[in-house]
């Protein structure tokens, strides 16, 4: 037996409404936080289920700037500072994404734009790594010059794995676009300066790293526009 409310009353919305407060989950405490610093708290949500903030992407590159500390103890080549914009550029380029984010479909009904989602990510990703590179660069024992000349570059290779990965709508490609382009760049320096560290610590390189950046920086927001008539 069916039972009927009164007719001014939809019993079915009520109760997706109920079904919705019970089964959305109760926000963490980082995500109430992430909601107070954001002022938003879909786009904190959208932060926290990033792809490569996730636990084990974490952990991953964690073991991965160890290994490069051990090498660079054991041979005195920089591999935590040739390392850490390659592991930057993959954890930016899987930041946003059709087939790799899981709130891809949700994210589409938000309020909050892709843009803005996708820039809080790439952006929370960068801090993230650049972290997580320099603990790891200064304890193995690197010259300064070394240590943080690495971060202006990492900057433009970032920035060219998020343009490729959101131009090509595939986070693979941007991926595959920024290590090849931090390969091309530290075999570029090796080859014009005879050294691999070329790349990281040579100050006429700062200025075109920038630059680079700033154009992928345009070519995003050109790909992320919100087509003209759409609300």
């Amino acid at each position: 037996m069916k039972v009927t409310g009164p007719p001014d009353i939809d019993l079915d919305r009520v109760w997706s409404g109920v079904a919705a407060r019970v089964w959305c989950p109760k926000a963490s405490r980082a995500e109430r936080l992430a909601g107070w610093l954001l002022r938003s708290p879909g786009l904190a949500r959208a932060l926290l289920v990033t792809p490569s903030l996730m636990v084990g992407w974490l952990i991953a590159s964690c073991v991965v700037l160890a290994a490069g500390v051990a090498a660079t103890a054991g041979t005195g080549t920089p591999y935590v500072a040739l390392f850490a914009p390659a592991i930057a550029a993959a954890g930016v380029a899987y930041a946003y994404g059709p087939a790799i984010d899981p709130a891809w479909e949700l994210s589409q009904s938000m309020a909050v734009s892709d843009r803005m989602v996708l820039l809080t990510r790439a952006l929370a990703v960068f801090g993230v790594n650049a972290v997580l590179g320099l603990i790891a660069s200064a304890a193995s024992g690197v010259a300064v010059a070394v240590t943080f000349g690495w971060l202006v570059p990492m900057t433009a290779i970032c920035a060219l794995a998020l343009a490729a990965a959101t131009l090509a709508r595939s986070a693979n490609v941007g991926v595959a676009a920024g290590v090849a382009g931090w390969a091309i760049t530290v075999l570029a320096g090796r080859a014009l300066a005879g050294t691999f560290t070329a790349a990281l610590t040579t100050h006429s390189f700062v200025l075109p790293y920038l630059a680079f950046a700033a154009c992928c920086g345009a070519l995003v927001l050109y790909a992320t526009r919100i087509p003209q008539g759409a609300r």
